[in-house]
């Protein structure tokens, strides 16, 4: 059964990319775009995680923060919003959140996340810790990749595109979504990005001896996958 996730979200702007992701990713989402529909939404249906914005028209978002957990809430809640100050993230987690995403943000941070929260709630699929036969481990809430017991110093664009194919392990990633997640939709620059942040990625797991690799689809997009039997 698929995680359910809600997005309370009032920009269309924001929220149609957040729900489209998330789908993209598997999750049965809900979106609503004011407080009151969001309390609605949990008495009439479950969720295992709420985005939760916190410059909502009708209310604070973490007066809804405050309400579910109240009403006993009891999924994981990630407050998405432009209040970056120290304070306002305290506050957010005094009243409930389990965590606190400042905007602008990359859509594949919000998906590692989402995916942490599962875990950490009970429900998530591990996907992303699993480790490999060759020892390669992602943990993702650390951002940490490692062969065995050494870890694999990754840059930032790296960890998010290697983190996108091994949840999707053999399955083909296409060029679009690993621009769209790691580079988000904003970015003008030549997907020739993408080409030279692969064969970095590429050249670091060969040389802690993964055996899992990165092929090209060509046309298409790339692909994590284990080396054939006898190989």
């Amino acid at each position: 059964m698929a995680h359910r996730v809600l997005v309370v979200e009032d920009e269309e702007d924001i929220a149609f990319p957040l729900v489209r992701t998330l789908e993209r990713e598997g999750y049965e989402v809900s979106w609503v775009d004011t407080g009151q529909k969001a309390l609605d939404e949990l008495v009439g249906r479950s969720a295992e995680v709420i985005i939760l914005d916190l410059g909502l028209p009708d209310m604070d978002g973490l007066e809804v923060c405050k309400k579910a957990r109240a009403a006993g809430f009891e999924g994981a809640i990630m407050i998405v919003t432009a209040r970056a100050g120290e304070l306002d993230r305290v506050v957010g987690l005094d009243y409930g959140a389990d965590d606190y995403l400042a905007k602008p943000f990359g859509l594949a941070e919000l998906q590692a996340r989402v995916r942490a929260l599962l875990r950490r709630t009970g429900a998530g699929t591990g996907l992303a810790t699993e480790e490999s036969e060759d020892g390669l481990r992602i943990d993702v809430a650390a951002r940490r990749v490692y062969a065995a017991s050494t870890e694999v110093p990754l840059t930032g664009k790296e960890f998010d595109v290697l983190n996108i194919l091994a949840a999707n392990k053999d399955k083909v990633v296409s060029r679009g979504r690993l621009m769209a997640d790691v580079w988000d939709e904003n970015w003008y620059g030549s997907t020739k990005t993408l080409d030279v942040t692969i064969g970095r990625l590429r050249q670091k797991l060969e040389s802690v001896g993964v055996t899992d690799k990165v092929v090209a689809v060509r046309g298409v997009g790339f692909r994590l996958e284990a080396p054939a039997p006898n190989a």
